[in-house]
């Protein structure tokens, strides 16, 4: 089975510049549907079309295929063929200040009902003052008075005509009334009245206490007649207050006679007005008590808190809440100091993101909303109740003692488009059963779609983000060099990535490189020359490593042959940038009791999937050569120099090829890295970071010299292949060469040099195969293991 080297054009799918219909990106219009996200779009115009509660959308996929900016166009769009929505209001409540009442007004109507009330008071503040000092107004609260002071009078005229018929003086001093006795008209002194018989005496002291009784029985009225004075006079105020106020409030409540609540709400407004008007009379000062608690404004009470004003919108709102705190999302109550405590009233509401899209959309992140604490709760609970309770954070966990208010809730119809990574998704939806009742419908944006027949759409998407970005044009060269970029980004070479972030920041430093050159139009130099200036930026790590191969601190050879020892390939992502380098693997064999010891695990540095393919690759080995015989072996398998972690399976291929040799006695050729992974019968299967790999062997075979170096790959990678110019270069020189392998005996060969063989009917190898070698080497350490145990005393039972 002989395994030729791939040929160049198999390395790199390259662009047909020859086939893009257009000299530069100016010859296009910018695609105004997002690149190979026909699904996601079907999924998403179907959750915001359904007028069903729950039905809010999460948006998932990775970070940078534009998912907010893709989903705000659509929501634009949307937002358009629906009403613009209400004006939200706040307002005093009458009957309970802690409770202010929400008014709802449609689109415009809330601002001039903010107007209308502030000229209300003003109107207010002149009616009712001319109204209370009005001529007809004072009199009849002088009739009142003079009504009270005719009927305190006539309980004194009574008293004083009662005295005069009994002889007696009635006498009025400012402590109060006396009652003194008279003989013919003349009040006695106290001598005189002592030196009067004992009966006289006490017949005269009887009618002054008669007299007196009498007195404070009429006296006795006073209080009632004075509080039927004051009800008169009060009632007299609401009266005339009344009639200056009824003409401004019925002229205002027919503005808004369609809406049932106003009306209600200027029928409050009217009574407490009428209940209370002295706060509309001017005073010379405002009172001291007044001034240090803060309440200058008597007429905050009739203000309109316009909490979302719609005046001036054409379409339903779309919000994008960027940084989604409890306050942001739902609202907050300010607060203002008095007497050294905090305390709020309606017009210190605010609104928050939902308040401001309700009747329409609020876009939100997943991550960012997840991390600030309670804030997906509050949520939540906005959309399981379909109403905003504005409240703080302090009240709402039952920790604050200062006087609040409780505002009513506003209903809520709001779409929520939840944008998120798939993995939080998960995650959120494992963790939290409740997402799936609010967030029915999932769109899955792509991060790759298939490049045959997109590279067109492809070119309108950098036509969009060069305006986006206001970049020179890019001529289809440099279109074509962004295709194979784009393809490499993807991993394969015929998908193309829809990443628009990395996509955006490459033609932003592209369009600064030509601009260096003082060139108008973008070009594939420029284009290359920001990628490796952008590989250059972040390959500090790859570079050290790379010189600590080449000083042989991290040994790897590159020529030679070695028993039990093969090039493996390993890959590391930092960020954005990802690189790949070689990494030696050896492998050693003894008689033993038919075990693979992988070092890695058991030093606790290898991860499940790295264990997982060392059991496979043990479980073919068992498979291959124990038909026949015993496995009486004890292998061990180590990535030297390895101080980390080493996780997946793409190592197994070269694990088990290492295995073989240690076992067969043969040589690798040290001229070949390899990577791939296999399963229980012997198929190579694809891996990921091909590229990266290919190329991390080629740079430190390039540092030493190139000399027919090669690197085995799966042969289902081959569509994965998008390797550098320079790779390609040296494997059309024959200088480096890429072999594709779908069995392990193919890889064998290729690292031997020698036949694999096949099993006979007998399951045995031809002997002077790398299998009959090893087959023929486990054969002896059966023997040796039976030998052992024949020899070995058998301890008694």
């Amino acid at each position: 089975m002989t395994v030729a080297p791939l040929e160049p054009r198999l390395l790199c799918r390259a662009a047909d510049v020859s086939a893009l219909a257009f000299d530069s990106t100016d010859d296009l219009e910018p695609g105004d549907q997002p690149v190979g996200q026909a699904r996601a779009m079907e999924a998403a115009r179907f959750a915001l079309s359904v007028a069903r509660p729950g039905y809010n959308l999460a948006a998932v996929g990775p970070h940078g295929v534009g998912k907010h900016r893709t989903l705000i166009d659509l929501l634009d769009t949307l937002a358009r063929d629906r009403p613009a929505g209400y004006d939200e209001c706040y307002v005093f409540n009458f009957d309970d200040d802690q409770r202010p009442r929400h008014l709802r007004l449609p689109a415009g109507r809330g601002r001039k009902l903010v107007e209308d009330m502030s000229h209300l008071v003003e109107d207010l503040k002149a009616a009712i003052p001319a109204a209370l000092d009005g001529d007809e107004y004072r009199a009849r609260v002088q009739e009142i008075h003079e009504e009270l002071a005719e009927r305190a009078e006539s309980v004194f005229e009574a008293a004083e005509k009662a005295s005069k018929e009994a002889s007696v003086k009635m006498v009025r001093t400012p402590a109060g009334v006396a009652f003194l006795p008279t003989v013919n008209g003349e009040v006695l002194s106290g001598e005189a009245f002592a030196k009067l018989a004992s009966e006289e005496r006490e017949a005269t002291t009887k009618t002054i206490e008669a007299l007196q009784k009498k007195l404070q029985a009429g006296l006795r009225q006073m209080p009632r007649w004075a509080k039927e004075a004051r009800d008169k006079l009060r009632e007299l105020k609401r009266e005339v207050c009344g009639f200056a106020v009824g003409h401004s409030i019925e002229e205002l409540k027919a503005r808004y006679e369609d809406l049932p609540e106003v009306q209600r709400y200027l029928q409050a407004v009217a009574k407490d007005v009428v209940d209370d008007p002295d706060a509309f009379r001017p005073s010379e000062e405002t009172p001291p008590a007044v001034a240090v608690l803060g309440e200058t404004d008597p007429f905050r009470r009739y203000r309109v808190n316009l909490l979302v004003d719609r005046a001036e919108a054409k379409a339903a709102a779309v919000v994008y809440e960027d940084r989604p705190t409890v306050d942001r999302l739902m609202g907050r109550i300010d607060h203002h100091v008095r007497l050294g405590n905090l305390v709020s009233d309606f017009t210190l509401i605010q609104p928050g993101s939902l308040a401001r899209a309700n009747g329409g959309f609020l876009v939100v992140d997943g991550r960012k909303i997840l991390t600030h604490p309670y804030s997906w709760d509050v949520l939540k609970r906005a959309l399981f109740s379909a109403e905003i309770r504005i409240e703080s954070m302090a009240r709402m966990l039952g920790l604050s003692s200062n006087a609040t208010i409780e505002p009513e809730a506003i209903p809520l119809d709001v779409k929520v488009v939840l944008v998120l990574d798939r993995r939080i998704h998960m995650l959120l939806s494992v963790l939290d059963s409740e997402t799936a009742d609010l967030f029915k419908v999932t769109a899955d944006f792509d991060d790759s779609i298939d490049r045959d027949g997109a590279e067109l759409d492809f070119a309108r998407m950098v036509t969009r983000l060069t305006r986006v970005h206001d970049l020179k044009s890019f001529d289809k060269s440099a279109v074509a060099r962004l295709v194979e970029h784009s393809a490499r980004e993807a991993g394969d070479a015929n998908k193309l990535s829809t990443n628009q972030r990395t996509l955006g920041d490459l033609l932003v430093e592209a369009d600064h490189l030509a601009g260096r050159r003082e060139r108008n139009v973008v070009t594939a130099p420029d284009v290359e020359e920001a990628i490796a200036q952008r590989v250059r930026r972040s390959e500090r790590i790859r570079a050290r490593v790379h010189e600590l191969i080449a000083e042989r601190t991290l040994m790897v050879d590159t020529e030679g042959e070695r028993v039990g020892q093969i090039n493996g390939l390993w890959v590391q992502m930092l960020g954005d940038f990802t690189f790949g380098a070689p990494a030696r693997i050896t492998a050693t064999v003894r008689v033993g009791r038919g075990e693979v010891v992988d070092i890695e695990r058991e030093a606790t540095l290898g991860g499940a999937i790295h264990s997982k393919g060392v059991l496979i690759l043990s479980n073919y080995f068992a498979s291959r050569f124990g038909q026949s015989a015993p496995l009486s072996l004890h292998a061990s398998l180590v990535f030297e120099q390895s101080y980390s972690g080493v996780e997946g399976d793409s190592a197994s291929l070269a694990e088990l090829c290492c295995l073989l040799s240690a076992l067969s006695g043969l040589p690798i050729r040290q001229c070949f890295a390899m990577t791939g992974s296999v399963d229980q019968h012997g198929n190579v299967q694809p891996i990921g970071g091909v590229n990266e790999k290919v190329e991390g062997f080629f740079d430190v075979c390039q540092r030493r010299g190139l000399a027919g170096q090669a690197v085995i790959i799966p042969k289902t990678n081959m569509r994965n292949l998008m390797l550098r110019a320079d790779v390609i270069a040296a494997c059309r020189e024959g200088k480096f060469s890429v072999y594709a392998v779908e069995r392990v005996d193919e890889a064998l060969e290729l690292l031997t040099g020698v036949k694999a063989g096949e099993v006979n009917e007998r399951n045995e190898f031809p002997p002077t195969s790398v299998n009959g070698l090893a087959q023929a080497r486990l054969r002896k350490f059966a023997d040796a293991a039976t030998a052992f145990t024949a020899r070995t005393p058998r301890k008694p039972s």
